[in-house]
């Protein structure tokens, strides 16, 4: 089968020919119909994640395909099914898979991060009976493909996490895939939501998709825009970027008693670093600064029943649809930045 790979942390990608694998007791094999090129799969290339430690490596967490073939004791799948899985695959066994939270699963396991990953023909997954997802019909693989972390994270962000309520007020920082997910989300719930991005590109898709005020943080100081046009702050603010001053902004907007949730992956803070979140306005303000980490498939039917009614629209967000062969260079340009909008693999 064809894969990307890097023999290690920071050199060129390549597509190299690799070994089919082969279903493990308990998993499966898929057929990658579709994968997203996602931020979180930079990083690991740039080796910001202390979980790969077996080299060469194939990179890629978000995917949806056809099982290939099914491991032993696999009882809920067959071969054909049109699946999608969480980025974050649970034990299944825990006290938190068994209250629906595999997504912090202490003995997880993630495609592209704990063993090879999704930028490939074929992939292998374990655990698949608590894992797995079945696709309905009317979803295709581009659209299940683009929910995996960043879509998926940010439903449950906005819905599990920060409980966003009709009539309530959202500020979302960064409207790459995470935040314009957010952005759809939060409108969707009722919510009048706030856009922040450097980007006018992506503060047009922001308007597009539900963000009743957006701001250009380069070119005007985006808290005090928030507080003039939201008095006293927003209920929730969202860091959709992950960097110590989109954190700063998003929670100086809020409210008294106002909810944080950090998305955007953020780099351990050196010793010397100011602190990432300003704690005397948390503490000040008595703010809830909250972690969103995946979504667990328990979580996917809501989700998917969502997008089947016509309530949100992921496919909106899928920009580019790239061959398996241009995803080396993809990855590459992402060291310069991110365009706006969701792109979508092919192998």
């Amino acid at each position: 089968m064809k894969a990307v790979q890097f023999e290690k942390f920071g050199v060129p990608l390549v597509v190299a020919e690799l070994v089919t694998p082969v279903a493990p007791p308990g998993g499966v094999v898929v057929q990658v119909k579709a994968a997203g090129l996602c931020r979180s799969d930079w990083h690991a290339w740039q080796g910001h994640d202390p979980d790969i430690t077996v080299f060469p490596h194939v990179p890629g967490h978000e995917f949806a395909g056809v099982v290939h073939e099914v491991g032993s004791g696999v009882s809920s799948l067959k071969v054909g099914d049109r699946v999608v899985f969480p980025f974050v695959c649970g034990c299944g066994e825990c006290s938190w898979c068994e209250s629906g939270n595999a997504q912090v699963c202490p003995d997880q396991w993630q495609p592209g991060f704990s063993g090879p990953g999704t930028y490939a023909e074929y992939v292998a997954i374990p655990r698949a009976d608590f894992n797995a997802v079945v696709l309905p019909d009317e979803v295709s693989f581009d659209v299940a493909a683009s929910l995996g972390c960043r879509f998926a994270t940010s439903y449950r962000a906005i819905k599990h996490v920060a409980e966003v309520q009709p009539g309530e007020t959202v500020a979302v920082f960064g409207c790459g895939g995470i935040g314009l997910a957010a952005i759809m989300i939060a409108a969707a719930s009722g919510a009048t939501v706030v856009a922040v991005d450097v980007n006018n590109e992506a503060l047009a898709l922001a308007s597009q998709v539900g963000a009743t005020h957006v701001f250009n943080a380069a070119e005007v100081d985006v808290v005090e825009a928030i507080h003039r046009v939201i008095p006293g702050g927003v209920d929730v603010s969202i860091d959709a970027l992950g960097s110590i001053s989109t954190a700063k902004s998003a929670v100086e907007s809020l409210r008294v008693q106002g909810r944080h949730v950090q998305i955007g992956l953020l780099l351990p803070a050196k010793i010397g670093d100011k602190a990432t979140v300003p704690m005397h306005v948390v503490i000040a303000k008595e703010l809830q600064v909250l972690g969103s980490h995946g979504m667990a498939a328990a979580a996917y039917p809501e989700m998917l029943a969502d997008i089947g009614a016509g309530i949100i629209d992921p496919g909106t967000f899928i920009t580019h649809r790239i061959p398996l062969d241009a995803v080396p260079e993809a990855l590459a340009q992402m060291s310069t930045g991110t365009e706006p909008g969701v792109t979508i693999i092919q192998p």
